[in-house]
């Protein structure tokens, strides 16, 4: 099950408290679906209790008898769910302070009465026309001033939320993590909005994880090189009179790193008695270099 269907699972599977946010819910899903006009009133989805919470409330809210859910075996038990006549159409309409003359689908702000409306409408277009995966949320709205609408309500609680038009279809989406994870717990989804925040926790940890490790590895690598550079500059030197050429601050240096290839810097100032500093040792192996550098 993908993480978009685990989500709509477990909104489907709440239930509003308050009968002003148990028909908000339902028009969320009344509206939001495939069709919401007096001619036309439907649901098509992947998910069947979606479509069944979509006959209930139908029936519950609106008073009409439950709307029957067809199944198609052939596509993988996709639902298409409809609210079929004239009147009974025409009473969902009336209901949620629509007519079948409208000619345009508006959301009617009349339906939210309250703080837990808005969410409870929220969820509802979701199940109807939501997906949603780790960093996208979107709901793919069937008409363009509803998407509009719907735009305007996410902005207001918080969101930023934008708006596209993909392949003729009004979509409404959210990008950032943080946004999506407040919107599934806004909508009652705050198990996927923990799983969200868990997926999103183990990818920080590995990708810290997997700078400090190139951050070691580039230091490795510039110890390895810079290494390579003093030690070809020491057997320069002894090839060329030996390492009693050079005053004898350098000498030990010289020495230190021809025993102690592996070693950084600061180990290197370390082993010294008296210890040096890094920038010390640094120093002397530079010249060390320049030492050679003159040599034929």
């Amino acid at each position: 099950m993908s993480f978009s269907s685990e989500v709509k699972q477990e909104l489907a599977e709440l239930t509003a408290d308050k009968p002003c946010c148990r028909a908000a819910l339902a028009y969320g899903l009344l509206e939001f679906g495939h069709a919401f006009t007096g001619s036309r009133m439907s649901l098509q989805t992947e998910h069947a209790a979606v479509a069944h919470l979509y006959s209930a409330l139908a029936a519950d809210v609106c008073g009409i008898t439950p709307p029957a859910v067809q199944t198609l075996p052939r596509r993988g038990g996709f639902c298409i769910v409809s609210v079929e006549g004239d009147a009974p159409r025409a009473r969902v309409l009336e209901r949620f302070g629509h007519s079948p003359a409208d000619l345009a689908v508006r959301l009617n702000r009349a339906n939210l009465e309250c703080d837990g409306c808005a969410p409870a409408l929220l969820r509802g277009a979701f199940l109807a026309c939501g997906a949603v995966s780790g960093y996208h949320m979107e709901f793919s709205v069937p008409y363009y001033n509803l998407c509009r609408d719907l735009l305007a309500l996410l902005r207001e609680l918080g969101f930023h939320a934008k708006q596209v038009c993909r392949k003729g279809a009004q979509v409404v989406y959210l990008k950032e993590s943080e946004q999506i994870e407040d919107c599934l717990t806004l909508m009652g989804a705050t198990n996927a909005s923990l799983e969200l925040m868990g997926i999103k926790m183990v990818k920080d940890i590995r990708n810290n994880a997997n700078r400090v490790t190139n951050c070691e590895s580039a230091n490795i690598d510039k110890t390895v090189a810079a290494a390579a550079v003093h030690l070809d500059a020491v057997r320069k030197i002894e090839a060329h009179g030996g390492l009693a050429l050079l005053p004898e601050e350098l000498r030990e240096v010289a020495r230190l790193r021809l025993e102690n290839p592996d070693m950084s810097l600061r180990e290197l100032g370390e082993t010294m008695d008296p210890p040096l500093s890094r920038s010390g040792i640094n120093h002397r192996l530079r010249r060390i270099v320049e030492h050679a550098d003159k040599l034929p």
